[in-house]
């Protein structure tokens, strides 16, 4: 499926965008991603496969933060030929935007970069499907800022990401409205379940967060008619090296999806 006719499908029917926050090791991403393509697919819903090659905005300067570009990428490209599954990761620098395009169909603009106007017009650039997550302390919509920098640079094929907002210090807020007014820019719109349950630098060196909410966060989204739902997963996020507390058990992913099917 071409990049074109993958956007198509996703403004079209209702995705998953899911794996664990950072890629850890080869055979825990090839275990996810096989155990969550034979869940989506006998749910019915269009999956692309997420995991992080650098998260670099941890907390703390010593928290493990992925096996970087190259090791990253070829990773994420076994997961594509072997499961043809469609790919999406994050980018921080404008000189990453290239060479991840060559592997990966949609490129994730992390929430904290959104304004950054190099970024945008390089991922722009590719002529991937680029996911845009709404800044913390943004409305939704001013969403049309960063939507205007990637359409002004040749590139139509855009999606949008709720991830919270900023209440008080420390802790998110959910506000569905949010979702309803990027709805009105006329592109997909994902909710980002699990992030969203996150209390960022809640542990110290360590963001915090509580996973019992995410079904209703899923639940809310779909309420409002959300397009596509992003999830983190794990075996074991209790052992996770990024994002443990929001992460949601594989075992219990069906659950989930099931109840927004």
């Amino acid at each position: 499926m071409d990049n074109e006719e993958l956007y198509q499908k996703l403004k079209e029917r209702k995705f998953i965008l899911s794996g664990p926050c950072v890629i850890e090791n080869e055979s825990m991403i090839m275990n996810l991603a096989e155990n969550i393509k034979k869940l989506t697919e006998e749910l019915g819903f269009t999956y692309i496969f997420k995991a992080s090659f650098d998260k670099a905005n941890r907390t703390s300067i010593s928290s493990y933060r992925g096996p970087g570009l190259e090791e990253g990428l070829r990773i994420l490209e076994r997961v594509k030929k072997e499961f043809n599954l469609p790919l999406t990761t994050d980018i921080h620098e404008p000189n990453q935007a290239k060479p991840v395009a060559e592997v990966v169909d949609i490129l994730q603009i992390p929430a904290f970069l959104c304004r950054q106007t190099d970024l945008l017009v390089e991922a722009a650039k590719t002529d991937r499907i680029i996911n845009i997550k709404k800044a913390q302390f943004l409305d939704g919509k001013d969403m049309i800022h960063p939507v205007n920098k990637v359409k002004e640079s040749g590139n139509n094929k855009i999606m949008l990401t709720e991830r919270g907002s900023m209440f008080g210090l420390g802790n998110l807020v959910v506000d569905f409205r949010q979702i309803i007014d990027m709805k009105e820019f006329g592109y997909p719109v994902v909710m980002d379940v699990t992030h969203s349950t996150q209390k960022p630098s809640a542990l110290g060196g360590t963001s915090g967060g509580d996973r019992k909410y995410a079904p209703y966060m899923a639940k809310l989204a779909n309420a409002v008619g959300v397009d596509g739902f992003f999830f983190e997963v794990h075996e074991n996020p209790e052992e996770a090296l990024s994002d443990g507390p929001n992460m949601v058990y594989l075992k219990d992913f069906r659950d989930i999806l099931e109840s927004i099917k």
